[in-house]
């Protein structure tokens, strides 16, 4: 499993938008291959600042499957507009213990 993580921050006064886009675009997300769950946090103490976390069975799931989809340019219509500065995506792999 991969957890993809965002740090996200939405352009001031479009948050609201911005939630209900986001519900329109987990629908998406949620049925591309190697998906496995989703969720977004709202920042307490700043606001506008969100955090997204994605697991993937694979990196490539992520990388390939879902950004070289037509359904991928559906999600960047609906979201990528709220976004300033644009996000850095990074991915995780578990640390055994």
């Amino acid at each position: 499993m991969i957890l993809e993580a965002v740090m996200l921050q939405v352009r001031e006064g479009l948050e609201e938008e911005y939630e209900e886009a986001f519900r329109q675009a987990s629908g998406i997300i949620s049925s591309m291959r190697g998906y496995q769950s989703h969720e977004l946090q709202r920042c307490l103490e700043v606001k506008g600042k969100y955090l997204l976390l994605v697991k993937w069975d694979t990196l490539e799931d992520h990388t390939i499957g879902f950004r070289g989809s037509a359904e991928y340019q559906e999600w960047k219509l609906l979201l990528h507009q709220f976004y300033d500065p644009f996000p850095t995506v990074e991915h995780f792999s578990k640390v055994e213990h």
